[in-house]
């Protein structure tokens, strides 16, 4: 069944959305199997933090990237591909029970990101926070969805500019010992408290 995954388009479709000198962000209309090895090894930064179901797989990198409706972007450093954040349909975590307890599973107005990593060696220079706002700006675009959720390590979230509430705090996260939170942060405050008309 994995072969399977091996067997799709060999290269990846991209679409740039901002580039600055040597750094560019592109949103990812299919990832082909030529980018899989470099998308995994990524992954493996997020590891030691979210606990192994962090690390992508070929059949996740089809699910998370290449699935109708989740928005992938990646950056570039001088071509290279430097991280990426993945924003899926909450309804796509269909398995996981707290996706199914949120109030706004099955409304298809809800986007979680499902990851956000940059390579070490380039934190620190605002490449990361310009993937993020570009992510958020793209997401704010598509016009049904209202709001973007995700787990982060306790009081990160209290960190996020804009209207953010947490919802939850689980401890032992994905087995990681480490408590994390699940936040809810409204992406358009006016058309969640439009009058109606």
């Amino acid at each position: 069944m994995e072969e399977d995954f091996f067997q799709q388009e060999p290269k990846s479709r991209t679409q740039v959305i901002a580039s600055s000198g040597p750094f560019q962000i592109e949103f990812i209309e299919y990832v082909g199997s030529d980018d899989y090895n470099t998308f995994i090894k990524i992954s493996e930064s997020l590891v030691d933090e979210y606990g192994a179901v962090a690390k992508l797989t070929p059949k996740t990198i089809q699910t998370y990237f290449n699935k109708d409706g989740c928005l992938p972007f990646i950056a570039r450093h001088q071509g290279d591909i430097i991280g990426y954040i993945i924003g899926v349909p909450i309804e796509v975590l269909y398995k996981e029970p707290w996706a199914r307890l949120d109030i706004n599973f099955g409304k298809n107005n809800t986007i979680y990101t499902y990851a956000f990593v940059v390579q070490k060696q380039y934190k620190g220079n605002g490449y990361a926070k310009m993937l993020k706002r570009v992510y958020l700006n793209w997401v704010k675009k598509q016009e049904h969805i209202l709001f973007v959720t995700g787990h982060v390590r306790q009081g990160i979230a209290s960190r996020f500019i804009g209207q953010i509430r947490i919802i939850d705090s689980i401890d032992n996260w994905q087995g990681t010992g480490k408590t994390f939170e699940y936040y809810r942060r409204i992406i358009d405050p006016e058309q969640i408290y439009k009058p109606p008309t």
